[in-house]
């Protein structure tokens, strides 16, 4: 029924652009892959869900578990950048050629963007291990003055009598026996 919903609202191919902004907002991240729907898939081929889903059944041996999986036994399916390319192979429009073309390049995109992030942080931490060294001793002192108070821990046990205190101890027990 989504798919048959979703086939409606996208007749027209959009533009490029408004294609690669459609086909990023539907990649998702699930299980540490970027994945896409087959409902959003079928959305953006203008097909429903359950023709889609057809195809990939008749053709079962062109998506092996790493390109299409299932979450779970009535869940969705979700593919891989190499199951959307894969699909093209399926399904035979012009609107599909299209599409996968621009789900390719926002895959690619997504890959720069992600190397451009790990190019950062990496950046990032030498800068601050650099200047960890040579800042230690300020970070060491804000640490200090930070922390909380260490409270005084009076110490378990018997203190020791000192030569005062044993005196009066003994006169006062001394005095305590006779009552």
């Amino acid at each position: 029924m989504h798919g048959m919903k979703a086939s409606r609202s996208l007749t027209k191919l959009p533009a490029s652009s408004a294609l690669a902004a459609a086909v990023e907002r539907r990649i998702l991240l699930v299980r540490g892959q970027k994945v896409m729907l087959d409902s959003d898939l079928a959305e953006l081929y203008g097909a429903p869900t359950r023709h889609l889903n057809q195809q990939v059944r008749r053709s079962r041996k062109r998506f092996p578990a790493d390109f299409m999986s299932q979450l779970t036994r009535y869940a969705p399916l979700v593919f891989t950048e190499q199951g959307v390319a894969m699909l093209s192979s399926v399904l035979h429009s012009e609107r599909a050629i299209q599409v996968n073309i621009a789900i390719m390049r926002a895959f690619v995109r997504l890959r720069e963007i992600i190397a451009s992030h790990q190019d950062l942080a990496t950046r990032l931490d030498a800068l601050e291990k650099k200047y960890d060294s040579r800042f230690k001793v300020v970070f060491d002192a804000i640490r200090e003055l930070t922390a909380p108070p260490q409270p005084r821990r009076r110490p378990i046990g018997f203190a020791p009598l000192t030569s005062s205190s044993s005196a009066q101890a003994s006169a006062g027990a001394g005095s305590g026996r006779s009552s």
